[in-house]
């Protein structure tokens, strides 16, 4: 019955991830009116998906690291309770997030609740070092590392479409930036499907490949069903954008996040997605401040809330 609930507790997390995330790699392309909102949905769902499945192929290193292994002993790690509680909590924060239209990380979520159950389970003997450097540092330089490369390309671009011919040059900024909006999507299922995956590993009846395929099937379903309102958030209240400014932020996205795979970096797509979209928006002088520190707020919250639910929740669970 735990590993059923655990079986169960994990899609719901990967429905839930669907849900709040699955838009941000083709926010840009409804944004910008580039595509229509469903056009842009069904998008992002194809291309997710393939990177999931490709993610049957590679991706160790986050599965390893997401599966508690290295934060807290083995035999706390392996237990179906620890992975119960994680998938809970993280379920629960992002799918409140996301009816309350607030773009955070699963990866934040997945971190936050991995320490409140490790805290509940061994107390301060948790291995904070590994955690500040394979975890925290990179969530907290993501952001400023998108934002200052969102502004930097932009301007390249706007440079160079002020010297081209207009008419011409939309045509292939368009197409381009369909292209790249796929490779950020596909970078997500990437790397997200192996995070979610490592909490349904010990379940033996899972191998490494069915796990992915069962993730990546609820994932596409939360972005198809519940996405809107984290859509409109990432395309028009961050900053309203034209043609290049989106394909500039879905470039910067899409080469930091596959440079994180490749190093098995923990890193957001939510706060790369969000930090080069604002990027662009500052030199374009019409970001939304605003909007931004809600957002910054939420990512702030994000871990405690989910620490505290992961906590309980474990607590419950061994009781």
């Amino acid at each position: 019955m735990l590993l059923i609930s655990l079986f169960l507790a994990t899609l719901f997390l990967a429905y839930s991830n669907g849900a709040n995330d699955n838009f941000k790699g083709v926010a840009t392309l409804f944004g910008s009116r580039t595509s229509s909102y469903q056009t842009a949905i069904l998008w992002s769902t194809f291309t997710t998906f393939a990177g999931a499945v490709t993610a049957t192929f590679s991706a160790s290193t986050l599965i390893k690291n997401f599966s508690g292994k290295g934060l807290v002993p083995n035999a706390i790690a392996n237990a179906p309770e620890f992975h119960l509680a994680v998938a809970i909590a993280a379920g629960l924060t992002v799918l409140l997030a996301t009816f309350m239209g607030f773009p955070i990380s699963t990866t934040h979520s997945l971190i936050g609740a991995i320490v409140g159950a490790g805290l509940v389970a061994i107390g301060l003997q948790l291995n904070f070092p590994a955690l500040l450097t394979s975890f925290i540092l990179p969530l907290l330089l993501s952001p400023i590392i998108a934002i200052f490369f969102g502004a930097v390309i932009y301007s390249l671009f706007d440079y160079i479409n002020s010297k081209l011919n207009v008419i011409v040059n939309d045509k292939i900024i368009d197409t381009c930036h369909f292209i790249s909006a796929g490779i950020v999507s596909f970078a997500r299922g990437l790397n997200y499907t192996p995070k979610m995956v490592s909490l349904i590993l010990i379940i033996e009846y899972f191998s490494i490949q069915g796990g992915m395929i069962t993730i990546a099937i609820a994932m596409a379903l939360g972005g198809l069903l519940n996405s809107q309102k984290v859509a409109i958030t990432m395309s028009e209240k961050i900053t309203s954008m034209n043609h290049t400014q989106g394909f500039s932020s879905n470039i910067v996205t899409g080469v930091l996040v596959i440079t994180a795979n490749q190093f098995g970096l923990p890193l957001s797509i939510t706060h790369l997605s969000v930090g080069s979209i604002f990027g662009v928006g500052l030199i374009a002088k019409k970001s939304n401040v605003r909007v931004f520190y809600q957002i910054l707020l939420s990512w702030i919250l994000t871990l405690p809330s989910t620490a505290i639910i992961s906590g309980i929740t474990y607590r419950l669970l061994q009781g």
